[in-house]
């Protein structure tokens, strides 16, 4: 089905929401409506993979449709972000030179605003197509009583709970067009929740105090702390721990929910439902106690691509093109998302050989896409018999099929191999088993091949030092290196940790 005029699209993106923490996806403990109402109005995607399982290159790849090993964005952004970081640095322009899907749609005459989380260098400046600038200094930080820069550089400070102003500034976007007003927009909303920090002091009191209280958390398991973990944040090594650091994600998830709805109450009640693109997506996933550990790639050290790491929720609803209350269980990618935004904008596709995603609109709307930019790249996963994702963390690479799972560590290891259709939860390693070795060469030599056709090895992340710990400059340019080291594994010993040797 054709629209006949350009969509409105809305883009909420969670942060560190693993796809388990959702209603639609089964989880019957934390409360989400609005999560439960994009779905029941639209379609589910029950395996969306995040490109690497860390926030700032799977933000950048989301807005290039580029792999770190093209954008040069390997791990989050620790320095560069803006001049309110503790060093002051110089505010890096991570994303010059590169072009993104909201540029795009910018000179195609869509007005776009960002609020919330950026994350990806030189906040003081709107980048990428953003008239509407409204972010986030850094990464993440308090929930109360946060700052965000406007479009004129200016920090603004705001009282009370950051997921209720990030709500209230995307409003504001909303409510200062004119009804009537035929311009189209494309808005992003980038909350930080469910984002560490947990504690009680950070939420809501009587959401916190309501899952501590009354929840038993079995949707999250309950095992020993493993080994590889690696952590700044507090980790449950006891009930209590547990419960605590439980209940604040929690309560981040249901109060940014809170903030989802006032948006879609606000399109229904101006009757724009049928012309808006609701799209809500989390930049990586997130394991809250499982395999062992607190936190996403970054989590252990080795990082870790396990399914919670990297697979993600994602939802979209457009009355009278998506079709309501369905499930889809394509393999898909995030990758996907900016030339799937384009064809459903109408827009065609840069094609640029670098952007191995495809167009997806085709699985979602009522009928075969009929928008342009319908052709993949590359012909490995045409019929995604295999999905390239193919998450990148520095030298950690995955491919991921309908059955099985490689994850190759450059240059030594150890790698992972999983049969995902008889070991779902990953615990069963079969890469060094022999009547697995033949699966093992073939995904193997899949993965290099696909990398080696978008790479760029000015920044190529094989080789880089990356350990979870934050990246501070531009990859290639810095004469030395960029990723810091400062992490520690964490021990089932208070007030001990066992710090890293090279």
């Amino acid at each position: 089905m054709a629209a006949s005029r350009q969509p409105n699209i809305i883009f909420i993106l969670s942060d560190d929401q693993g796809y388990w923490a959702a209603g639609p996806y089964g989880n019957q403990e934390v409360r989400t409506p609005s999560l439960d109402r994009i779905a029941a109005g639209g379609m589910t995607c029950d395996r969306m993979f995040c490109v690497s399982p860390v926030c700032s290159p799977a933000r950048a790849s989301l807005l290039t449709g580029t792999i770190p090993s093209a954008h040069g964005i390997h791990d989050w952004i620790r320095r560069g972000n803006s001049v309110l970081e503790e060093d002051r640095p110089r505010p890096i322009e991570y994303l010059a030179g590169l072009k993104s899907y909201t540029s795009v749609l910018s000179d195609a005459g869509y007005r776009c605003g960002l609020v919330g989380k950026w994350h990806l260098g030189n906040a003081h400046l709107p980048q990428q197509g953003f008239q509407y600038w409204r972010v986030h200094p850094h990464g993440a930080g308090p929930y109360y009583d946060s700052r965000l820069i406007d479009e004129q550089g200016s920090v603004q400070n705001h009282e009370g709970y950051l997921s209720d102003v990030i709500t209230n500034e995307a409003l504001r976007f909303l409510e200062a067009r004119p009804r009537g007003d035929l311009q189209p927009y494309y808005l992003a909303v980038h909350y930080t929740a469910p984002h560490s920090p947990w504690g009680r002091e950070h939420h809501p009191s009587e959401l916190f105090d309501r899952y501590y209280e009354e929840c038993p958390f079995e949707s999250t398991p309950q095992i020993q702390i493993s080994d590889q973990q690696i952590s700044s944040t507090p980790v449950g090594f006891t009930p209590e721990e547990r419960r605590s650091i439980l209940s604040g994600y929690y309560a981040a998830v249901e109060q940014m929910d809170v903030g989802i709805g006032r948006i879609l109450d606000y399109i229904r009640d101006r009757g724009e439902e049928g012309e808006t693109l609701i799209l809500f997506s989390s930049d990586n996933g997130m394991s809250m106690g499982h395999h062992g550990l607190y936190g996403k790639g970054n989590a252990s050290f080795p990082a870790n691509m396990f399914e919670t790491a990297v697979r993600v929720p994602f939802l979209c609803s457009w009355p009278g093109f998506i079709r309501a209350g369905e499930r889809t269980a394509q393999l898909m990618s995030h990758y996907d998302v900016a030339p799937t935004i384009l064809a459903l904008a109408g827009l065609e596709n840069p094609q640029n050989p670098a952007m191995p995603g495809i167009n997806i609109s085709s699985a979602l709307i009522e009928g075969p896409a009929s928008t342009p930019g319908n052709q993949r790249h590359d012909d490995y996963a045409l019929n995604r018999q295999y999905l390239i994702v193919f998450s990148e963390y520095g030298p950690v690479h995955m491919v991921r099929g309908q059955q099985y799972k490689y994850v190759h560590r450059y240059p030594y290891g150890p790698h992972e191999l999983y049969d995902l259709d008889s070991d779902p939860d990953e615990t069963c390693n079969l890469v060094d088993l022999g009547e697995y070795q033949q699966v093992r060469c073939e995904l193997r030599e899949l993965l290099g091949s696909w990398f080696m056709r978008y790479y760029r090895s000015e920044r190529d992340g094989r080789s880089l030092p990356v350990t979870g710990r934050g990246q501070t400059g531009l990859v290639g340019t810095d004469p030395n290196s960029v990723f810091c080291d400062d992490w520690f594994y964490v021990t089932r010993e208070p007030d001990r940790h066992r710090g890293f040797e090279a």
